[in-house]
């Protein structure tokens, strides 16, 4: 049944204080000296009454394990946005996503053409031993026909116990039958750290999340550089959007000498200091930050700020500046959890960069690359038509527009399908592996805009890194 949006929030929050205090409260002597919770009492045995009359008066029944949820949420909407309540599923994916494992055949998927399709399996995972391959559309899982779900519906199904069997069946270009792969589940790990050499003698590492294996990847990465005898270094903490705090304390031991990282201030003023413990720093660093740096990148970007071993880069930062607990719950339900804000962090010199960000030392924005046609001039597909030869519409247009920054030979784009447009498309399809029959059908649309968003990021010079490098050469 529904419920208004304040009735859930408020009848829900009384009868989660009730729950609450019959499970966790001791048992006091009479009078409210003997009871510190006295006051809290008083709102509980108001709230019990109410509870009482909406279960004798309320029009329909009152389900108590939906309406406990909703209280609960109701309680963390009054919190700030970083404290958040999740149930059993959603406390699970928590834990997935923060610590970097999880259960299942390894594959980073997308929703594309109707099908879930996979971006890339994940290396040395289940699914890339078995053959799964970037492209291959997910058709089936266990016999269960797929086509349509989103990524989170297919990954229910495909998610499972490690050392469990499923059953993938897949729409590979080139052939004409579906192929199936039986694959045995296990524990991912997530590797959040990738690194290359760039220019000869700097060393270009990425941090996509401090997860749980961040440091132990990020020590083979030093390593490797190491080998090479590489001390300049390009940290790209761009849209990370943190983890956890030990992992980023402990990462910044490698650069950082001996004194403060970050300072963690909690509700009662109480300030706790973490601190380096290394003697002789040995890498030069440009740290590169933009507005999807949050929390732990924003830890680790003003620690190398403040104590000056090395240049931040880019745009300013996202501004989380408050350190989050996870507190796993048993409730009626089920095990749940909660993530609240315990404390505030502050940079090594106390600067507080909640909802402020860190600026850096040398702001550089990446701007797109520009063509010949505008691209906010270019039409989005209506989805409403197939243009074929002599058609005359915007879908038209927005295909030789299209065409033309790929690179194929047309005249001004005019949004009439004439032979030589028609031509280009079949010479597109062919090249993308579809029909080549020149009807722009929805697929070739999809592709014609998947190309086009493909070929605008191959052509975007990365300004951030570039600067980067200029600034470890000096």
């Amino acid at each position: 049944m529904k419920f208004g949006k304040n009735f859930k929030k408020i009848s829900a929050l009384l009868l989660t204080l009730i729950l609450v205090s019959l499970i966790i409260s001791p048992v006091y002597g009479d009078g409210e000296a003997d009871n510190p919770d006295a006051e809290l009492d008083k709102h509980m045995i108001y709230i019990k009454s109410m509870i009482k009359t909406m279960e004798s008066k309320y029009v329909d029944d009152i389900d108590l394990d939906e309406l406990t949820e909703a209280a609960i949420r109701g309680m963390f909407d009054s919190l700030d946005e970083h404290s958040s309540y999740y149930n059993e599923e959603e406390f699970n994916e928590l834990f997935e996503n923060v610590s970097g494992d999880f259960d299942g055949i390894g594959v980073y998927i997308v929703e594309e053409d109707d099908f879930v399709t996979v971006v890339t399996p994940i290396q040395g995972s289940p699914a890339d031993k078995a053959g799964l391959k970037a492209g291959d559309k997910l058709a089936s899982v266990d016999g269960q026909y797929i086509e349509g779900y989103t990524t989170d519906q297919a990954a229910k199904l495909i998610k499972g116990p490690s050392g469990t069997a499923v059953r993938i069946g897949v729409i590979r270009k080139g052939y004409d039958s579906m192929l199936y792969f039986d694959i045995t589940r296990e524990t991912i790990k997530i590797n959040p750290v990738s690194y290359e050499i760039k220019e000869g003698d700097i060393g270009y590492i990425q941090i996509t999340q401090f997860n749980s294996h961040t440091v132990s990847n990020m020590k083979k990465a030093l390593k490797e550089m190491d080998n090479k005898e590489i001390t300049k270094l390009v940290i790209d903490l761009r849209n990370n959007p943190g983890g956890y705090l030990d992992e980023v304390v402990e990462l910044l031991g490698y650069f950082i000498t001996e004194g403060p990282v970050v300072h963690i201030k909690y509700a009662d003023d109480e300030i706790e200091t973490r601190e380096s413990h290394l003697k002789k720093a040995k890498y030069d660093v440009a740290v590169l930050v933009n507005e999807g740096s949050a929390s732990a990148s924003e830890i680790f970007a003003g620690a190398i700020q403040d104590t000056g071993v090395g240049t931040i880069i880019g745009t300013t930062s996202y501004g989380k500046g408050t350190v989050q607990t996870i507190y796993p719950l048993y409730s009626l339900q089920g095990m749940s959890g909660m993530k609240i804000t315990v404390a505030e962090y502050l940079t090594p010199k106390m600067r507080s960069i909640d909802g402020k960000g860190i600026i850096p030392d040398i702001v550089v924005e990446n701007k797109p690359a520009e063509f010949e046609i505008d691209l906010s001039d270019i039409p989005k597909y209506s989805k409403k038509s197939k243009p074929e030869l002599n058609s005359v519409s915007l879908d038209v247009l927005a295909t030789e527009q299209i065409l033309t920054i790929l690179g194929y030979e047309l005249e001004e784009p005019d949004g009439v399908m004439d032979q030589e447009s028609l031509n280009a498309v079949k010479e597109f399809q062919k090249e993308q592996g579809l029909f080549a029959y020149g009807i722009v059908d929805y697929t070739t649309q999809d592709a014609l805009v998947k190309a086009l968003e493909t070929h605008i990021i191959d052509n975007t010079k990365d300004m951030q890194l570039e600067k980067a490098l200029e600034v470890l050469k000096k």
